[in-house]
């Protein structure tokens, strides 16, 4: 009876939406110039072509990875979705110049909270595209539903529906 009153527990939702990362153009993740994403290699998802250099959280969650070099995140939503938001191709090189993170590993965050921001020019210099992938990297667990738009707003636009299987 104790555990009935103290031990339970509200049910964590099976679905999550996910906001657009930043704001910009939408992509098929199969129009991204890189085989890593475009045949899901590592997980499916879209794509943007950004149009200012900010990166929003997509969905309420926690920051499992800031990787070392600032041109990525990695997210894990109340439904268990992991989700990675690579900034950029070929990014890593830049070893985090143009890059600036605002949060870190195990800190919890809101949609839309501002995660990192990068120089635009800078990577649209040195790097292969600003194309930025948003990936979820445990979808064979995951049932995806893309809600597709012409340009989305960062934070804003409602781009995928992520569902625990």
């Amino acid at each position: 009876m104790l555990k009935k009153l103290f031990g339970k527990k509200s049910p964590v939702s099976k679905t999550v939406q996910l906001a657009a990362p930043v704001s910009g153009k939408y992509l098929e993740i199969q129009e991204v110039p890189d085989p890593v994403f475009s045949k899901k290699m590592m997980g499916d998802g879209i794509a943007f072509e950004p149009s200012e250099g900010k990166v929003v959280a997509p969905v309420d969650g926690e920051i499992i990875q800031v990787f070392p070099t600032k041109h990525a995140v990695g997210i894990k939503a109340a439904n268990g979705a992991e989700i990675l938001i690579h900034i950029g191709l070929e990014t890593v090189s830049m070893n985090g110049e143009g890059f600036t993170a605002h949060t870190s590993e195990g800190k919890k965050v809101k949609q839309g909270d501002v995660l990192i921001t990068f120089d635009l020019d800078l990577i649209k210099e040195k790097a292969a595209s600003t194309i930025t992938p948003m990936i979820i990297t445990n979808s064979d667990d995951m049932t995806i539903e893309k809600q597709a738009h012409e340009t989305v707003a960062a934070g804003e636009h409602l781009v995928l529906q992520v569902t625990s299987k």
